[in-house]
């Protein structure tokens, strides 16, 4: 009897051994599996990454611009620019035109880092870095392409045209505010949440009338109206905004004040171009003629953040980044716009916008035609009476001449 109990004991004792020993077996045919399949190259396409940028920039000119939203000569005169202001060299593996075309090749198709990876035949992490390591020097040349022209200058695109000159002589830029699409930490997503709730961040700019960028401002959350922004940076001595000459001024809308150094239009009356063109282009006294010009002139804002956003979507589809990353993608985009804009004058996107009135869609958080309030704008940040009332006058004869010669 106790033979027999002893024997099934031993038999189970067996059993669990071998059932351990089979366990053990497969985990570490499993292990082994793993490990071949995580050792397998993956990259193996007979098309490496710099091959493909020798290919597109060697082949139809149409075929680098579709891809990175810039001809050869402007390509290659940004690489030129890079290596002379910035440290960037060739990498161990990867040459700087080809990083640098990795870049504006994200920036321009919205690709995420898996579509890189494909289309280049790199890895995600040395993609990554690529990535980091170029926003950051193209951003560092902001000082060198964002800057201010002569501000005492009467600018040629007022100064030949009978339409703004001699009302506008004294005008020095336009101002306004785009919203930019972003990815917010959720503590604190509300503060981007735009009017019509969707995640943004604010981006100030200042432009002169060749739809050149001159100040930007970026990573305002979206929750923050133009206004604010703007006042904000007059008050830092630190901002580096180019405050308009005594007598100069920009041009704003009517989400700004009106003061010194800050005209804008009318309130409570048609503003926009279409207004004026729904109607056939007729004008229904000073007000609105004053309207309708200082519109037309103040249109290179727009048609600015119009070339920007068709030429790097990735601001109106923004992938998940940091904050701090965002910001310095925007500037980027303008840096690059800047860029173009100075080395290559028959960019087609240039060309598609820069006709005067041509304007792209509102944005979904712009202001609305003709706002609820009579006067100026609301002065929430404590402006002086008398320098709005000194504003106000020489905008009433601004209309006034412009009136007067309309009739005659």
């Amino acid at each position: 009897m106790s033979t027999s109990r002893f024997a099934k004991q031993w038999d189970e004792e067996f059993e669990c051994l071998i059932d351990l020993t089979l366990g053990l077996m497969a985990l570490n045919e499993g292990q082994r599996y793993v490990n071949r399949i995580q050792r397998m190259p993956m990259h193996t396409s007979i098309r490496k990454g710099h091959q493909y940028m020798l290919e597109l920039i060697n082949d139809h000119p149409d075929r680098l611009f579709n891809k990175i939203r810039m001809y050869r000569p402007c390509f290659e005169m940004l690489i030129q620019v890079l290596r002379q202001q910035t440290a960037l060299q060739n990498s161990r593996f990867l040459t700087l035109e080809e990083q640098v075309m990795i870049f504006i090749y994200v920036i321009s198709q919205k690709a995420t880092n898996r579509m890189v990876m494909e289309d280049w035949q790199h890895s995600g992490s040395t993609i990554s870095i690529v990535f980091t390591r170029i926003c950051k020097a193209i951003a560092s040349l902001s000082p060198i392409f964002i800057k201010p022209p002569n501000l005492d200058d009467v600018p040629n695109e007022i100064r030949f045209n009978p339409k703004y000159y001699p009302y506008f002589q004294d005008c020095v830029g336009a101002i306004d505010g785009t919203h930019i699409a972003a990815h917010a930490p959720s503590n604190v997503v509300n503060n981007f949440r735009g009017r019509k709730s969707n995640v943004t961040t604010n981006m100030l700019a200042v432009c002169s009338f060749d739809m050149l960028f001159t100040y930007v401002v970026t990573g305002w959350e979206g929750a923050v109206h133009d206004s604010r922004v703007l006042t904000t940076q007059l008050e830092d001595p630190n901002s580096g905004f180019p405050h308009p000459p005594p007598g100069k001024y920009y041009l704003v809308d009517s989400g700004y004040s009106n003061k010194p150094g800050y005209l804008a239009p009318f309130r409570n009356i048609p503003y926009h171009l279409w207004d004026a063109r729904r109607r056939g282009g007729r004008i229904n006294g000073p007000t609105e003629l004053f309207n309708y010009r200082h519109a037309s002139l103040r249109n290179c804002i727009e048609r600015c953040f119009g070339v920007l956003k068709a030429r790097f979507p990735i601001i109106r589809f923004m992938t998940n980044f940091s904050l701090v990353r965002q910001r310095e993608i925007a500037m980027c985009c303008c840096v690059l716009h800047n860029f173009i804009k100075l080395h290559n004058r028959d960019d087609p996107l240039f060309h598609r916008f820069g006709v005067d009135g041509v304007m792209p869609p509102p944005d979904s958080d712009d202001e609305d035609n003709t706002a609820s309030s009579s006067g100026t704008a609301a002065n929430p940040h404590g402006y002086g009476g008398n320098d709005e009332n000194f504003a106000n006058s020489m905008r009433d004869h601004i209309m006034i001449q412009m009136y007067l010669h309309y009739n005659m």
